[in-house]
């Protein structure tokens, strides 16, 4: 099947290509994303396949079902930036990668909140200037905290079973679903207030939508524990970067870490180092000593990107041979389990 291939970075490409190899697809690349502007790149392509960044609205997918496109495929498992109800509706069927590696966003969630807590980049900037002064890094222990983990789905149980079990945390959860098997190790699970207002350190992993919007608002980060730490490698409306930077200002927010952020379409997947960002509030949040900022980058591991090749060529694979669907996404599914 010839499949328009959109936001490839040489990475990208590379396992692409590689996984190929064994499906026969006619993949053809695209390093920018798709939207109403790139559009046009895809006419004639019976697949689209994209990633967390591409805007995949209602105008954009009319386009592309009047130019014959009838898959969308995602290379990620979030679909909060695709019109489901104008995909269904125009007949274009949208397939996601439910799981590719979660030990990856799991296991770089806990190296963020290790390299906040204990001043890592800070440490290491003075050692580069041969300065070797320890004031202003001092760290806390994670044993015997309390932690907020907020979705324990595939990547938010693993990181409450890695606090937990292996640092000695006392974890509170809060999800729609219950895990028996965390509650047998010990987690324990409350309502979402409780696990805002007790966690010394809280780390989001739940699905973006309409209820989850900057779930940690003005609101949210005054009911929080004075001088919490907050780690988002989920997604970044999750949190209210307004609000956040008036918390960091007050002291109330004692560090956070981050790996996604609302307006990082404009931003994360490119070298901007010789352009002026005009995003203000990003600007504004690199300003302070207790922020970690990276660029999306937590699911970049050699195991993920085979995996996401694999299933989102297999997925197109499936669509192309009539089959069933088993990642397909519907209207009324929820992301995160």
């Amino acid at each position: 099947m010839r499949v328009a291939v959109f936001s490839t970075k040489p990475y990208d490409r590379q396992y692409l290509s590689e996984t190929n190899a064994a499906f026969g697809h006619e993949l053809v690349f695209f390093e920018p994303r798709l939207d109403l502007s790139t559009a046009p790149l895809a006419d004639g392509f019976p697949a689209v396949c994209v990633f967390v960044n591409d805007q995949l609205d209602r105008p954009l997918l009319t386009h592309l079902a009047s130019t014959g496109t009838r898959l969308i495929a995602l290379r990620c498992a979030g679909f909060n930036n695709v019109d489901l109800v104008a995909a269904a509706e125009l007949g274009i069927e949208v397939v996601r990668v439910p799981a590719y590696s979660p030990h990856a966003v799991a296991e770089f969630t806990v190296a963020l909140l290790l390299a906040l807590d204990r001043r890592i980049p800070r440490a290491w900037a003075r050692v580069r200037d041969n300065n070797f002064a320890l004031d202003g890094l001092i760290g806390n222990d994670l044993y015997g905290k309390t932690i907020g983990v907020v979705g324990t789905g595939r990547i938010g149980g693993l990181v409450a079973r890695c606090l937990k079990l292996g640092f000695g945390c006392r974890v509170l959860a809060f999800d729609q679903w219950q895990d028996p098997a965390l509650v047998e190790i010990g987690i324990e699970y409350r309502p979402l207030d409780e696990v805002l207002t007790a966690a010394d350190i809280l780390t989001l992993h739940c699905p973006l939508t309409p209820e989850t919007h900057h779930l940690v608002d003005a609101g949210a980060i005054e009911r929080a524990q004075p001088g919490f730490l907050l780690i988002n490698t989920s997604r970044g409306a999750l949190i209210d970067a307004e609000a956040l930077v008036d918390g960091l200002k007050s002291g109330k927010v004692g560090g956070v870490a981050l790996d996604v952020y609302e307006q990082e379409a404009d931003l994360f997947f490119e070298d901007l180092s010789n352009e002026i960002i005009q995003d203000d509030v990003f600007q504004r949040l690199l300003t302070f000593p207790n922020v970690l900022v990276t660029g999306h980058q937590a699911f970049l591991t050699a195991e993920a990107l085979m995996a996401i090749s694999e299933t989102t060529l297999d997925n197109i694979a499936a669509f192309e041979a009539g089959g069933v669907l088993e990642n397909r996404v519907v209207v009324q599914a929820v992301v995160g389990h």
